[in-house]
């Protein structure tokens, strides 16, 4: 990162935790330069940016000062309730001012273009900038192969109603998994047939079989920071996966839409080990920036591009918000910003995990090692009443979402549990909102391990 974005990211984390208050004087320029060590000008251009983003204002001949800060959003709206259930981004953490400036950039840059229909294959100068952004979670395309979508979910749809060279119909769905992509395949009456994961991983023997004898046109996966299980896949199992798919001649559809939000490195997507161009990797950038962007990118084998391009038809995303996007990329923002969200997430889960060993002394809840990402689920003993365990919830002011949504309508085998999303809990309020839990679970019909 170059020194002059450094300083505004440090700037921006002083703000943010109030190290200066609202109409607090900064460091003048001279002192700043001399605590970051590095030139007037630099800090200038820091204090400047600042400025631009109506984070801080200047006097003439006195200094820049904090701007007063209006109450976050989520105190003044969302009253008492301890949010669990939320899976869309903490309103406080959107980069609006940074995309805001980006959006202009774009304007300035790409002018009239940006107001006609655009590229079926989404903005080329946007590919081109991916190429380079994907091929640091290790995946490697070249700019023709990557398609821009109207968020994940249009990618899914499309993939699920076109046909594959394999010949075959059925979709394989990891269970639980993916609830709106569930519904969306129930609804429309597509071929569907669920296999088990659970917080340990995926039978592999148990998948080959299906693979071997099922008809499967594809297998649909979220390898990290599963939703809703919070897991991801062994480097083993990713391996093995992308392995079984090259012999059995079967599809995967790689859903890596939260691959931004974790601490762990060195993670290397199915996409990486496959040898045979039998992965399809798709990527969101809703959870880093805002869901309202509905921009996705889908890294296509190349004998699927044609096909996907007739059932896409149109250009159906915004070329302005692709454009800025490409900006946000290239300035070195959406790295800046990954940092921080990735911070904030990972201290939410600290908390979760910290107040469950406090508070879970009877092993009521079983929760796996999950230290990234946004989702850990409560497994809960069979007995509980989870009817009863959600209006208490309910009327505690609590909220979560029940496991019951995650699987197929006809799927047998179902795991009784919770899924917790720390993404809009408040971290001050996460541990009255877990020992909350704990005690409407004994309330409800729960029983120990040990009893």
């Amino acid at each position: 990162m170059k020194k002059y974005m450094s300083i505004l990211s440090d700037l921006e984390q002083k703000l943010m935790e109030g190290q200066y208050r609202s109409g607090e004087k900064l460091p003048s320029v001279r002192d700043a330069a001399k605590e970051y060590g590095c030139s007037v000008s630099t800090i200038l251009r820091a204090y400047s940016e600042l400025e631009k983003r109506h984070a801080i204002y200047s006097i003439s001949q006195s200094g820049y000062y904090v701007v007063e800060r209006q109450p976050d959003r989520d105190a003044r709206n969302e009253d008492q309730t301890i949010d669990f259930a939320s899976a869309s981004p903490d309103l406080n953490l959107f980069p609006y001012l940074d995309f805001q400036h980006c959006l202009n950039k774009a304007i300035d840059t790409y002018k009239y273009n940006l107001f006609t229909y655009g590229d079926l294959n989404g903005l080329e100068k946007l590919r081109q900038t991916l190429v380079s952004h994907l091929a640091g979670d290790q995946v490697f395309a070249g700019p023709d192969q990557i398609m821009i979508t109207s968020g994940v979910q249009a990618a899914l749809e499309i993939l699920a109603k076109m046909p594959f060279p394999n010949g075959n119909e059925t979709i394989l769905v990891e269970q639980p998994g993916y609830d709106l992509y569930l519904r969306f395949l129930e609804t429309e009456g597509l071929p569907v047939r669920g296999i088990a994961r659970s917080t340990t991983g995926i039978h592999l023997r148990e998948l080959e079989e299906v693979f071997k004898s099922g008809g499967i046109k594809f297998l649909y996966t979220m390898p990290r920071y599963h939703n809703p299980l919070g897991t991801s896949y062994s480097t083993e199992e990713r391996k093995a996966i992308a392995a079984l798919a090259a012999k059995y001649d079967v599809y995967v559809v790689e859903d890596d839409y939260m691959a931004d939000l974790g601490e762990e490195r060195g993670f290397e997507p199915i996409y990486s080990y496959d040898s045979a161009s039998r992965v399809i990797y798709l990527k969101s950038f809703s959870k880093i920036i805002f869901p309202g962007l509905r921009l996705g990118a889908a890294v296509m084998p190349r004998q699927l591009l044609e096909t996907f391009r007739k059932h896409k038809r149109y250009a159906d995303t915004s070329l302005l918000s692709q454009a800025a996007l490409e900006v946000y990329i290239k300035n070195g923002m959406y790295e800046r910003h990954k940092h921080k969200i990735i911070s904030q997430y990972a201290a939410r889960i600290r908390l979760l995990n910290e107040a469950l060993e406090r508070h879970n002394t009877d092993g009521l809840i079983r929760a796996g090692d999950i230290r990234s990402g946004v989702y850990i689920p409560f497994m809960l003993p069979q007995t509980v009443n989870m009817e009863r365990l959600m209006k208490r919830l309910e009327a505690r002011n609590i909220r979560v979402e029940p496991g019951k949504g995650f699987y197929l309508s006809d799927y047998p085998e179902r795991d009784k549990f919770l899924r917790i999303s720390v993404s809009r809990a408040q971290p001050e309020r996460i541990e009255e909102g877990v020992k909350a839990i704990i005690e409407e679970v004994k309330r409800s019909g729960g029983r120990s391990s040990s009893s």
